[in-house]
C-alpha cells in the first residue's frame, strides 16, 4: 500500500512500513512426528524467523512425548528457539523446558506457576475479552487470541474478529499470539491489528506444495 506525500514542491510515494518479521513466528508442530521432522525442524529454525516452538501431541504416552523432547530440545537451544509444551506443566519442569501453553480446561495459571518455576506459561483465550482480560490478571506470560481463519489443526474453533484482538491490545501490553489459519497471505493483517506473534502450524508442516523450510521462507 502506498501513499503521496509533498515534499519540495513534489509529489512521492512512499512505501508504507510493513510489520518487522524477525522472530515473529510461534510454530507449532505437526500433530504426527516421523522421520523426517527432525531434519525438517532444524532447517526451518535455522531461517531465524521463529521465537517459539511448542510440541502438541494430543493422545500420546508420556514415554513417547518425552523421547520427542529430548531430540527437539537440542535443536531449539541450538537455533535459541522457546521450547514450549502444551498442556503439562509437571512435564514441562521435570524436563526443564522454557514453558507450558494452558487451554482453558487445563489447569489454572496460578498452579501452573507453582509448578512451573519461573517459566512461560501461555494459554488459550478463543475470541473473548473476557478471558484475555481474566488471563491477564492472572499474570500469564502471553495470550493466545482465534482463531482468526479457518484452522485445519482445529476445523472447529470459533471464528474470532480482528477487532477483539485490536481492542485487547489497546488493554495491556501482555503478548498476544494469534492463532488459527494463518498464512502467508493473512499475516500480515495479524500483525498489524496487533499481534505480537503468529502461530503457525499446518501452512510449514502440511502444505502440499512447499517443503517446511520452504513454506517458512514465505513470511518475509
Amino acid at each position: 500500500m502506498v501513499f503521496h506525500q509533498k515534499q519540495s514542491g513534489k509529489r512521492v510515494l512512499k512505501k508504507e512500513k510493513q510489520p518487522n518479521l524477525a522472530k515473529k513466528i510461534y510454530l507449532i508442530s505437526p500433530e504426527i512426528i516421523d522421520s523426517s521432522f527432525y531434519l525438517n525442524l532444524k532447517k526451518v529454525l535455522k531461517t531465524n524467523k521463529v521465537k517459539f516452538f511448542q510440541l502438541r501431541l494430543k493422545n500420546k504416552k508420556k514415554n513417547y512425548i518425552k523421547k520427542c523432547l529430548q531430540k527437539i530440545k537440542k535443536i531449539t537451544l541450538k537455533h535459541n528457539v522457546k521450547l514450549i509444551l502444551n498442556d503439562d506443566p509437571i512435564l514441562t519442569e521435570r524436563m526443564g523446558l522454557d514453558g507450558c501453553h494452558l487451554g482453558q480446561s487445563d489447569m489454572s495459571i496460578k498452579k501452573a506457576k507453582e509448578i512451573c518455576n519461573k517459566k512461560i506459561i501461555g494459554i488459550t483465550c478463543h475470541g473473548s475479552i473476557v478471558l484475555a482480560k481474566k488471563a491477564i490478571k492472572e499474570k500469564a506470560s502471553y495470550i493466545a487470541i482465534g482463531s482468526f481463519y479457518i484452522s485445519k489443526l482445529k476445523p472447529k474453533a470459533k471464528k474470532a474478529k480482528l477487532a477483539v484482538l485490536r481492542s485487547i491490545r489497546e488493554k495491556t501490553r501482555i503478548p498476544i499470539v494469534a492463532i488459527g489459519g494463518i498464512n502467508n497471505k493473512n499475516y500480515k493483517n495479524i500483525l498489524k491489528s496487533g499481534a505480537n506473534y503468529i502461530a503457525i502450524s499446518s501452512f510449514i508442516w502440511n502444505n502440499p506444495k512447499l517443503n517446511p523450510d520452504e513454506a517458512i521462507k514465505k513470511f518475509i
